[in-house]
């Protein structure tokens, strides 16, 4: 159904397509990232592949089975067995299982790949569609937050003992 890739540098120019695709769908329920982000993306990118050689971060594309870039799942913070994720699906994807599959192989690379015990994961508090995404692939909710950049209430998951 979805393939995860660690991100590469060939995938910039897919991967700002997706991000403009999308960027009014997903400031619906995150910030937006604002217009720097467009006009920087390829000191952006670089900057990413530079900390993911690092080891301190893990990125991903979802393509779908035609190869389409349809999604983004990321470790952050990697440290000590552990990472914070994120994920993010196009509006094309939505509602179609995507970012389940995609959080379920990534919790795969996690322990297998990548040597981690434990995730984490924040999301907005009246994101129903992410806390399923996360409850579904064995997410328990910790207690709430306050996202970053935002101050807005959400929610925080943790996933322990990933190879089981």
């Amino acid at each position: 159904m979805v393939k995860l890739e660690r991100l590469r540098p060939d995938h910039a120019d897919a991967l700002l397509a997706f991000e403009r695709a999308n960027r009014a769908y997903f400031a619906r329920t995150i910030p937006d990232r604002g217009d720097a982000y467009f006009t920087e993306f390829a000191a952006r990118l670089e900057a990413l592949l530079a900390e993911q050689a690092a080891g301190d971060c893990h990125f991903h594309v979802v393509t779908s089975e035609g190869g389409e870039l349809i999604g983004r799942v990321n470790l952050v913070d990697v440290a000590d067995g552990s990472a914070e994720l994120g994920y993010r699906v196009g509006e094309s994807a939505a509602g179609r299982g995507v970012a389940t599959a995609a959080v379920e192989e990534v919790c795969r690379l996690s322990a297998t790949e990548y040597g981690l015990t434990e995730l984490t994961a924040r999301t907005p508090l009246d994101n129903l569609a992410s806390r399923t995404v996360l409850e579904r692939n064995g997410f328990t909710c910790v207690g709430p937050t306050t996202l970053p950049h935002s101050g807005r209430p959400g929610v925080r998951y943790a996933r322990v003992h990933l190879g089981n």
